[in-house]
């Protein structure tokens, strides 16, 4: 049965879920997202979201209210009488009237196994501390952060070299399956919210920059998760010939030796503890390249230390 929706998100990972609820015959009456900003080649022109963008294409109302916690906010999220709200990772706080304005509550496609990497950044933390599996928990909102009760919960391994970006789409294409199922079930009543465990709580802080600097102190295993993590933003990086240089893909290499050092010519870099390779790399205003062609145009040679 059609539901009446309004649907919050911003980023790319939010557009699956709002294609999918809108391609299952659901009434998306609202689409609220946040405001454009300035961006374009010369930073001038305003760039909408992916999400405005998606919803324009598709004909929906959009708003971009910069808050939902005054009056006139709330009233008109109230007036649009929606059997739902779906909110994927739209960027503001939900205060109490909105969460208790629509009739079945606002549900949330979270991109970890909850209660594991609660927060902003679930993605790249997962990798960066080398889990084994993510997944995406369907979560019915409360006023905590990501501490709602789970609807549905679905996981999938974390391959040994996957990226941030590559589990990105994964899950994002995960949660557009599973929210327009567990709506349907949550109308009828077949599916009971579940309370979170109160054990294995963890924050995904969100990324900085200042922690992309990579250190090869550290062993091989947390450089490679560290690099793949912060794949392909904002990429982790390592000066060479007074420039940065991302690395956007490794794997574990073999050998040993001080860490920073290059042990052999094809990007076999040396760690506190064995080896990382790197696969492909972006210098400072080039584009990504391998580590094949990065090599025919930089003399880094065994035996080069990059800090």
């Amino acid at each position: 049965m059609p539901l009446r929706l309004i649907f919050m998100g911003t980023p790319d990972f939010a557009v699956p879920t709002l294609l999918a609820l809108h391609a299952a015959g659901h009434n998306i009456v609202a689409v609220y997202t946040r405001a454009a900003k300035p961006g374009g080649r010369r930073g001038l022109e305003l760039v909408p979201t992916p999400v405005e963008r998606e919803a324009a294409k598709l004909g929906l109302k959009v708003l971009t209210p910069k808050s939902l916690r005054n009056d006139e906010a709330q009233a008109e999220f109230a007036a649009f009488d929606a059997d739902a709200a779906i909110v994927v990772a739209y960027g503001l706080i939900l205060p109490k009237p909105i969460l208790d304005a629509p009739r079945l509550g606002c549900f949330n496609v979270h991109a970890s196994l909850l209660p594991r990497w609660r927060g902003a950044a679930p993605i790249h933390r997962a990798i960066m501390a080398g889990d084994a599996e993510t997944g995406v928990t369907i979560m019915q909102m409360d006023e905590g952060l990501d501490t709602g009760a789970m609807m549905m919960r679905e996981a999938m391994p974390i391959a040994a070299d996957a990226t941030t970006g590559e589990l990105h789409d994964a899950l994002a294409a995960m949660g557009a399956r599973l929210m327009p199922v567990a709506l349907a079930a949550a109308d009828r009543g077949s599916l009971k919210p579940t309370p979170q465990p109160e054990g294995g709580v963890t924050y995904a802080e969100k990324i900085t920059k200042a922690e992309a600097r990579i250190d090869w102190s550290r062993p091989a295993r947390a450089v490679h998760n560290h690099i793949r993590g912060l794949s392909p933003f904002p990429g982790a990086w390592f000066e060479f010939d007074g420039a940065r240089v991302k690395v956007l893909r490794s794997t574990l290499g073999s050998g040993s030796g001080a860490p920073g050092t290059a042990l052999d010519d094809a990007l076999t870099i040396a760690c506190g503890d064995g080896a990382v390779r790197l696969v492909q790399v972006q210098r400072e205003g080039k584009k990504a390249m391998s580590a094949e062609e990065f090599l025919r145009g930089n003399a880094l040679k065994k035996g080069t230390a990059l800090s």
